[in-house]
């Protein structure tokens, strides 16, 4: 059977280069006799892949040399968690920014641990961020925390908040790699890794140096920032095939030019995608113009009472898994990095003849 176009959120599709080479390497890598997930994490094969992960990573993204890189475990779930557990550093409070189903789930966790307060939030049942001048920042915020793109609901901030000497947190977990971003304006930058940087399993943290080394009274070895840096993400375990994998992925986004070139794809793929959505009174994007993601692209149809239909037809096309979130509903298309172009427009070929014939 030929490999089918992969619109997943999440665990999302990988590119065939790198699933091709893993395949290659699988027994035997680099003639080390056993394969990549076979090997001690703390031999001198493995560490070179970590290493060398970890030095494209920083290249990819031009990462400061005043941050650590960690390669850790516990999902982006997990940061909920480990971002206040190290960042409040003796401040009672941190600022949210609540702009969908992660943010909630983000402000839920650090209510566990602080007092949260709301700097903006979406209006209710809108498809939007709230505009920059709009936010209510406190200064005295042990940092505050937004999600660039909620996967979900197909929202993404079209600016970096600006809050002054109080640290940034964002959750990149749809939107890393996706295009360059300033990492000198955060505090801390996570993302799960199973959207845009390899299979679930892994998560990627890049932190500033002087945000670690102070947690809260009883945190966890396991969720103190300063021993997984000082361990170089080695205190246990780490998720060892996962980073192997994401190690491809940069190297593979370097043949590809980068991350200046990955947006350059990225913003044509997503512009297509809604030009077709927009062009049409069958399907309707319901996210505000200013604030649509280049990832994640929900999408309804005129009569919802086609969408099984239309899942079953883009099944049989070699079209999978477009279904929307229940809580929104309707279809999704997540067109990460590891999308083609050529399956953004078999998509929209797809949906045209589809119109033409249920329309």
């Amino acid at each position: 059977m030929s490999r089918v176009y992969n619109f997943s959120a999440g665990p999302a599709a990988l590119p065939e280069e790198v699933l091709k080479q893993a395949q290659e390497e699988m027994l035997d890598w680099h003639g080390a006799g056993m394969s990549v997930m076979e090997m001690s994490h703390r031999g001198k094969e493995y560490m070179s892949i970590a290493a060398q992960a970890e030095a494209d990573l920083r290249e990819l993204m031009s990462v400061p040399e005043n941050y650590k890189v960690m390669f850790l475990q516990g999902g982006a779930s997990s940061q909920f968690a480990m971002v206040p557990l190290n960042l409040l550093r003796g401040k009672g409070t941190a600022d949210y920014i609540n702009t969908g189903s992660w943010s909630k789930k983000a402000i839920s966790e650090a209510k566990r641990f602080c007092e949260v307060g709301i700097a903006g939030a979406s209006p209710e049942g809108a498809f939007s961020v709230p505009a920059r001048d709009a936010l209510d920042l406190n200064p005295d915020a042990a940092y505050v925390h937004y999600t660039p793109n909620e996967t979900i609901q197909g929202i993404e901030f079209p600016y970096i908040p600006e809050t002054g000497g109080v640290p940034l947190v964002g959750d990149f977990s749809s939107t890393i790699l996706s295009r360059p971003v300033d990492v000198s304006r955060y505090g801390v930058i996570y993302a799960g890794a199973q959207k845009n940087i390899g299979p679930a399993g892994l998560t990627v943290c890049i932190v500033r140096e002087d945000l670690i080394g102070e947690t809260l009274q009883g945190t966890p070895a396991m969720f103190d920032y300063k021993i997984h840096a000082d361990a170089d993400s080695m205190y246990n375990t780490p998720p060892t095939y996962g980073w192997y994998l994401a190690g491809l992925v940069f190297q593979w986004l370097k043949r590809k030019g980068g991350l200046e070139a990955m947006a350059q794809i990225n913003e044509r793929k997503a512009g297509k995608l809604y030009a077709a959505i927009d062009g049409s009174d069958f399907y309707n994007n319901p996210v505000d113009p200013q604030c649509r993601s280049w990832m994640n692209v929900p999408f309804t149809l005129a009569d919802a009472e086609l969408d099984a239909t239309f899942l079953t037809e883009a099944a049989q096309a070699g079209l999978k898994t477009l279904k929307g979130h229940r809580s929104v509903g309707g279809m999704r298309a997540s067109i990460y990095n590891a999308m083609p172009e050529e399956g953004v427009q078999a998509l929209i070929d797809f949906m045209a003849d589809f119109e033409k014939r249920h329309g």
